[in-house]
């Protein structure tokens, strides 16, 4: 394979800086350096570093994180509504490019915030949203999230019965991560196909890596699996090109 690859979803665990214990979990160092190793195979050109719920609205480690891979890598945090817009001036001015609503696991701000921040942070830096959420729970966000400016939702949305609700949203323009291939429920190959049939530009792979909790950590064969999905047609496009454009690779 020769695709260039955009890792849209990964995450650094620094024990240099602040972890929270997460309904008693606290996750196994991977550095900056760890995630080189591991994704050196992969021809990683450039990537998004995830805020985890263990990170909360911690962002020493992800400025750290960033400032160490360089061109190429941004940023998706956890904020409180109460965050200025100096500090989201800032934090994009370091590489961020998205807050993100952890609705599974917890660690980020609360739903009954989503509208507002996810609005501000737009405003202010052109960001978009991203939902770490069981799509089976979207349809109550239906209406908020197909009127935000951006949205995406993670790891193909979970479960097999958020699959209709999850293709309603694409329609409306919302990105959908190809990642976490072993925490998922679903049918992978009918899910990948599904997204892309609805919208191309919509699906985006990432590594998932250090797969945090999943059943199953990240595999290479997962990376060629999605290729094979897409076929030749659309394959540069998930693997780079539409997360590229998403995470506004090479534009302020």
């Amino acid at each position: 394979m020769t695709a260039r690859v955009f890792d849209a979803h990964f995450h650094i665990i620094d024990q240099r800086f602040p972890l929270v214990e997460n309904n008693g979990y606290l996750p196994p160092e991977f550095t900056v350096t760890h995630f080189r190793e591991r994704a050196a195979a992969l021809q990683v050109t450039g990537g998004a570093v995830v805020s985890g719920s263990f990170q909360a609205f911690d962002q020493s480690y992800l400025i750290d994180a960033l400032r160490q891979l360089g061109p190429g890598f941004v940023g998706v945090t956890q904020l409180p509504a109460t965050v200025s817009d100096e500090e989201i001036a800032h934090l994009d001015a370091e590489g961020v490019r998205a807050v993100r609503f952890n609705v599974r696991r917890g660690g980020s701000e609360t739903l009954d915030q989503l509208d507002t921040l996810a609005r501000r942070v737009h405003e202010v830096a052109g960001w978009h949203t991203e939902l770490y959420i069981d799509a089976a729970d979207l349809p109550d966000l239906h209406a908020t999230l197909s009127a935000l400016p951006s949205v995406s939702i993670d790891h193909l949305g979970l479960t097999s019965e958020g699959l209709p609700h999850l293709l309603r949203l694409v329609e409306t323009g919302t990105k959908v991560k190809a990642t976490g291939f072993g925490r998922v429920d679903l049918d992978i190959d009918q899910t990948v196909r599904a997204i892309v049939k609805a919208d191309p530009t919509a699906l985006m792979f990432g590594s998932d890596l250090p797969s945090t909790r999943a059943r199953r950590p990240f595999e290479d064969a997962d990376l060629h699996r999605l290729a094979d999905l897409v076929g030749a047609e659309h394959v540069e496009a998930v693997l780079h090109d539409n997360a590229a454009a998403h995470y506004r690779i090479g534009r302020s």
